[in-house]
């Protein structure tokens, strides 16, 4: 008896209002307060505003931070699963308001002052 894994590959969902000019930093993103889907998998949502530290310091875990202590909007979906895991934080372009899990409060768009939040 053998065991079938279906794989289904679909295209990444992009946060980027214009895909030319954005700057990403590599951050490890925490699975603190990550609640597992139906699934049982740990997503964290790409668009999720970040926070926590890490910018100061790179062995800082990025945790979801809509606030004043905004540092980064994540990049791409994240599995935090088996625990913490490593991501990409956009800290400077155009963001997509529409793609985005969450609207940043007007604290977290004044912290993320190099990053702009378009329509």
């Amino acid at each position: 008896m053998s065991k079938f894994v279906e794989t289904t590959y679909t295209n990444r969902k992009s946060i980027v209002k214009f895909p030319d000019h954005y700057v990403n930093l590599a951050v490890t993103v925490s699975d603190v307060g990550v609640v597992a889907n139906v699934d049982g998998k740990k997503i964290v949502p790409a668009g999720t505003i970040l926070g926590g530290g890490f910018l100061a310091s790179e062995t800082v875990p990025a945790v979801k931070s809509n606030g004043a202590g905004a540092e980064g909007v994540l990049f791409n979906d994240t599995d935090v699963t088996y625990g913490p895991a490593s991501g990409a934080a956009m800290i400077h372009g155009f963001v997509d308001l529409d793609k985005l899990p969450e609207a940043p409060v007007a604290a977290a768009v004044t912290a993320l002052n190099m990053i702009k939040f378009v329509k």
